[in-house]
């Protein structure tokens, strides 16, 4: 049925406002009459007259009208067709299915491919785009997305156009219930908009300090005269190596340098492994000792001001962990690159001293204090403890040593305090109730270890704001923030030796007993594996302290002797070892064992005394848990295979807890070295 065509709204009233007029003069003309019969006969010939003309004007010309008002129409469709065809803007009409409908010049030329290709989805015209990334949620009526071709990048805004929209008016096309839509393409390209934000990204500042970890030992072993000559070649080495990235370096102090690159030439420094770490330990005039330097790297900081404080931190990360070695900091991630050089003793004690003094300070002014290790307290941690213990007693402070799980190594040690009457009942606590003794004004003293979750009870680091770090651990990205004294030395043999320390210069008049002295005296020799291992000029003097004091070696032996079962499951686990790109990786069986990690740990060491055997890695199914045991001695890093499976500890003796089976940890373990190998860390 066809449909009159008809106008309506403004037009139709403009059109026939003559009409409207007409009644305005017959009311006119009705008042003519009351002031006169002849001048109203006049008014309405005259009205008639225009009535009429107006009528015919209006019958004849509607058509004429109408046909320029359709003509206007098309004109106008046609106009815009041709505006959206030559749009500089790239747009097309797609389907449900992405399948292109229609589309103007511009995206026919964007994609290079041509008209007669209609019909045919958009992943032909555009590879790298696919149809995933088309609105698919029903409420999903618009996205954006991001995709390159022909070396150009594009920005897509995807739009649902329903057909009941656009039909809603139609005469022609009856819409169902169950409409469909199409889906409107348009295309910007930002091609060069991400270069130039690749160009500004490229350009930011990196801020960096850069240390040198030796300075004063290495210039000792030259002759005087030659000094300045050493310290001229290292200088010389790190303004070449930055100079070649277009970098500045100023240097601060006598061994102290602020550097700045930028981002750009951080890809390339990353891929040559900073070799200046190695480079300057080419410098040799006769010095017996390699110079070896720190980095810290921070960037991707709002301000210049916030990447010289990620640099700064990055700085005191790479000394902690030992130095010879880059940090990077970016934002809130963390690399590392080097640390594969044994970190040379310090022969000063001034740090010890500073640090013993401090502690001093803490403990006396508050009233009392707790001292807590890690998870599965062993012989280190332990002795540590109870010199912690004997310093707070010192001064007349309540003392409490938190442990939990007693080991079979520290068992022995423990039972020579729980009898003995010159110590409290209380002196061992629970992590429950330490948590309901701890208040704010107790110190908190963490030894061997400076990884919150590693403690033994990491709530107690929320309950009290005084809180002191001791650990030879090197760091890692988790670390105590809140400490108000940290004394982490990565190249102390031990916690013990670290404690031993302290206590020399904690009070003149301190007495160490001679159980405890044994304890402290135990950790060195565990740590060191009978002082074959990261011994150095300090751990000598600190055990002599301790000799001094009334460490018995004899009563300290018969403290590490295994029984039958963990003795044959050391000799299991020795047995049963396959070699691996020179890594020894066995299993420890934990059947019948009270505690395996520790009998794990002894089995590694015990690998190393067979030929071939870089590194050893001894893994512990306890507790639905597999604890891994690496230990090295000189060739291999192990500290840096453990960091990878998010573990840590030093270059000869490291661990880490993977939350799998022990099958499945061997794999990791096997996988994680090739990867180590092809990066050449090993």
């Amino acid at each position: 049925m066809k449909r009159k065509v008809q106008l309506k709204g403004q037009l139709k009233r403009y059109v026939q406002w003559p009409l409207i007029l007409s009644a305005l003069l017959l009311v006119m003309n009705l008042a003519m009459y009351f002031v006169s019969v002849r001048a109203g006969c006049l008014m309405s010939i005259f009205l008639i007259i225009y009535i009429v003309v107006v009528l015919l004007l209006y019958v004849k010309n509607r058509p004429q009208i109408y046909g320029e008002l359709v003509s206007f129409a098309a004109q106008y469709g046609q106009v815009q067709r041709k505006l959206l065809k030559e749009l500089a803007i790239p747009y097309a009409l797609l389907d449900e299915d992405g399948r292109v409908l229609w589309g103007n010049t511009a995206f026919f030329e964007a994609s290079g491919k041509g008209k007669k290709n209609l019909r045919k989805s958009v992943t032909w015209f555009f590879p790298e785009f696919t149809l995933d990334m088309l609105p698919e949620d029903d409420f999903e009526d618009s996205r954006i997305v991001h995709f390159s071709y022909a070396d150009k990048d594009f920005r897509a805004d995807l739009r649902r156009v329903y057909m009941d929209h656009v039909m809603d008016s139609s005469s022609f096309v009856e819409v169902g219930e169950d409409d469909g839509y199409l889906i409107a393409m348009y295309l910007f390209d930002e091609t060069e908009m991400n270069r130039y934000i690749r160009m500004i990204r490229e350009q930011r500042l990196v801020a960096g300090l850069l240390y040198l970890d030796n300075y004063d030992e290495a210039l000792d072993t030259v002759e005087e005269v030659r000094r300045s000559l050493l310290v001229a070649l290292v200088d010389r080495k790190i303004n070449k190596y930055i100079g070649a990235f277009g970098g500045i370096v100023k240097k601060m102090e006598k061994d102290k340098y602020f550097i700045a690159v930028q981002e750009k030439d951080l890809p390339v420094m990353r891929e040559n492994k900073f070799e200046l770490l190695q480079d300057v330990k080419t410098v040799n005039i006769g010095n017996e000792m390699a110079v070896t330097l720190s980095i810290g790297l921070g960037y991707s900081g709002k301000t210049f001001a916030e990447n010289y404080d990620y640099a700064r931190i990055a700085i005191d990360l790479a000394l902690a962990r030992g130095g010879d070695q880059v940090v990077i900091k970016e934002g809130e991630n963390i690399s590392y690159f080097g640390g594969k050089t044994q970190q040379v003793e310090k022969t000063t004690r001034v740090k010890a001293r500073v640090k013993a003094h401090a502690l001093r300070e803490f403990i006396e002014s508050r009233d009392k204090v707790m001292v807590m290790g890690h998870k599965q307290s062993d012989t280190d941690s332990f002795g540590a403890a109870v010199g912690i213990y004997r310093a707070a007693r010192v001064l007349g402070k309540r003392a409490y040593i938190v442990i939990n799980e007693v080991t079979t190594s520290v068992r022995p040690m423990k039972r020579c305090f729980e009898d003995n009457p010159a110590y409290e009942t209380d002196m061992f606590l629970t992590s429950e109730q330490a948590l309901e003794m701890i208040d704010q004004n107790t110190v908190l003293v963490v030894v061997d270890t400076n990884r919150p979750s590693y403690t033994e009870c990491p709530e107690l680091l929320s309950r009290t704001s005084t809180i002191v770090v001791l650990d030879h651990h090197r760091q890692t990205n988790e670390q105590i923030s809140n400490a108000i004294l940290s004394y982490i030395e990565p190249y102390a043999s031990s916690a013990c030796e670290m404690v031993a320390e302290i206590l020399q210069y904690f009070d003149e008049g301190l007495k160490i007993k001679a159980v405890e002295a044994d304890c402290l005296y135990a950790g060195i020799i565990i740590d060191t594996n009978n002082f074959t291992s990261k011994t150095g000029v300090r751990t000598f003097e600190a055990a002599a302290f301790l000799r001094r004091c009334g460490a018995d070696v004899t009563r300290v032996r018969k403290m590490f002797r295994s029984d039958m079962s963990e003795y044959k499951a050391k000799a299991e686990t020795v047995r049963h070892a396959q070699l691996y790109h020179g890594f020894a990786i066995s299993v420890c069986p934990a059947e019948s064992i009270e505690s395996p990690t520790i009998v794990g740990a002894q089995a590694a060491n015990e690998l190393l005394n067979i030929n071939g055997v870089k590194a050893s890695v001894v893994l512990t199914d306890y507790q639905h848990k597999t604890y891994v045991s690496a230990r090295s001695i000189d060739e291999v890093n192990v500290q840096v295979l453990m960091e990878r499976l998010g573990g840590g500890g030093h270059m000869n003796m490291a661990g880490a807890q993977l939350e799998c089976g022990v099958e499945e940890a061997i794999e990791i373990v096997k996988h994680t070295i090739d990867k180590l190998h092809e990066e050449g860390e090993f």
